[in-house]
């Protein structure tokens, strides 16, 4: 048997494919599929061949307040240079926070466009 990973993580977002361009461009990944969904709604797959953020952009008028997401705290995603990211953070106008460097990797902090908290991971 196969040791179990994380593939994909759902997020509610306001506009599907402006996540997904940010998402790109960050993390140099690309578009899996993108499509129809749930309650009429529209969802874009971000990320590798084995890895992605599914972003869905439920149809107008539909709240995007689901409860059942409450409980998330932040998507970590791991980069080879740290420094690149941020800059690129920094070019779309977000705001990197709480910096920090101490074993196992340097890390920071930023919010997107829909309040998702975002922690970046370099462990060279």
């Amino acid at each position: 048997m196969t040791q179990a990973y994380l593939e994909h993580v759902n997020v509610t977002v306001a506009d599907a494919n402006k996540t997904a361009a940010l998402l790109v461009d960050l993390f140099d990944w690309h578009i899996r599929w993108s499509g129809p969904a749930r309650d009429g709604g529209y969802t874009v797959h971000a990320g590798t061949t084995d890895h992605y953020l599914a972003v869905y952009q439920p149809s107008d008028g539909q709240s995007r307040n689901f409860p059942k997401g409450a409980p998330l705290n932040h998507v970590a995603i791991v980069v080879d240079d740290l420094d690149a990211v941020e800059a690129k953070v920094i070019t779309r106008g977000l705001k990197p926070f709480n910096h920090g460097d101490y074993d196992p990797g340097r890390r920071f902090y930023f919010f997107d466009d829909n309040g998702i908290e975002f922690e970046i991971v370099s462990y060279r």
